[in-house]
């Protein structure tokens, strides 16, 4: 047990955690939503402190980023549990895993071992990924504080339900940001366990605090597809900048959502249309690999800039960040 950060001594041994947005009041010997911040004594404790649950080498377009760093790859480590519990969540397994057992598994990893680990493998960032990054955050932190010193980068894909407190003590050697625009209001209730107004102001600080930040929208036949949530999305997301990439990905049943089928390609095209007229300049589809819908095009001529095939690049028309053909400047991080 390593005791937590962000959390405050509460009156009858009680402890008020600041970590998300979720914002516990924890009781002696009881543990939080996400099942792996305890108090003990009327202390806040992390269970997950160097308990890393799964570690892979990833290419960074499979978190998915597509203007950070294209063609890279990313030492991807998570723990175990979850500030969300939502229906479809693909790694559920690792997520739930504390909501449901009383061990916290994982294989005992410094910062150290973490950053040495991602240097032997030639990646250019660690991705705090799998699972929700803010949950494991004590660990996330010092791994990030000592690869930005090794010229690591530091990435996370989130939820973004991250507090304001943490969001602002992370910033600075966190370098990108995959944040899950899930739904609406209705949405992060009913699939979730959430509200949406948290991880709108997510997106606008990791921004303001310049995080470079890429926004997912997982879409569900009858859930989340509809032209007004979609073109409230895409509206709030150009409000913020109209240079932040939008993913509309193809959600597949699984864990506790099968009662709709995968999502139909018409669905995923009507989404990036509304996107793309909305004013946002780079609008994804995923999860659906050799349809066209994941290559980067310029934004003033219309160009292929990046071809891609799944995970892979398969064609760059760039020079130096800029379109070959026009001489446009394509926004991102590390771009060829």
């Amino acid at each position: 047990m390593y005791e937590a950060r962000l959390y405050e001594k509460l009156d009858e041994g009680k402890a008020k955690c600041f970590l998300c947005a979720q914002y516990c009041v924890i009781s002696p010997g009881k543990r939080g939503i996400c099942g792996v911040r305890e108090n003990s004594g009327g202390a806040l404790y992390t269970l997950v402190y160097g308990k890393v649950a799964a570690k892979h080498v990833d290419p960074i377009e499979k978190k998915p980023f597509f203007h950070f760093y294209p063609g890279s790859h990313s030492f991807s480590i998570a723990a175990v549990g979850c500030n969300f519990r939502c229906l479809h969540c693909q790694n559920y397994e690792i997520s739930q895993y504390p909501k449901q057992n009383k061990d916290i598994p994982g294989k005992d990893m410094s910062p150290e071992e973490v950053v040495e680990e991602a240097g032997h493998a030639g990646c250019e960032s660690i991705a705090y990924t799998y699972t929700e990054p803010t949950i494991f955050f004590e660990f996330a932190y010092d791994c990030a504080r000592l690869a930005h010193k090794k010229g690591i980068r530091n990435v996370f894909v989130s939820n973004g339900y991250t507090s304001p407190d943490a969001i602002r003590l992370i910033a600075p050697y966190l370098d990108a940001n995959n944040i899950d625009l899930k739904g609406d209001n209705a949405f992060y209730k009913k699939v979730v366990g959430a509200k949406l107004q948290p991880v709108l102001d997510t997106i606008k600080l990791m921004k303001e605090l310049g995080v470079w930040v890429e926004v997912t929208t997982l879409i569900i036949p009858d859930y989340n597809d509809s032209d007004d949530f979609l073109t409230f999305a895409a509206a709030f997301i150009k409000s913020v900048d109209a240079s932040i990439p939008w993913h509309v990905s193809q959600f597949y049943p699984t864990y506790k959502l099968f009662d709709k089928p995968r999502t139909p390609l018409s669905t995923l095209s009507r989404a990036r249309e509304i996107g793309l007229k909305t004013g946002l300049k780079y609008v994804y589809e995923g999860n659906v690999p050799g349809t066209g819908g994941e290559n980067t095009l310029c934004p003033s001529c219309g160009a292929l800039l990046i071809e891609r095939i799944g995970f892979s690049l398969t064609h760059i028309s760039m020079k130096d960040s800029h379109c070959r053909k026009c001489g446009a400047r394509i926004d991102g991080i590390g771009m060829p």
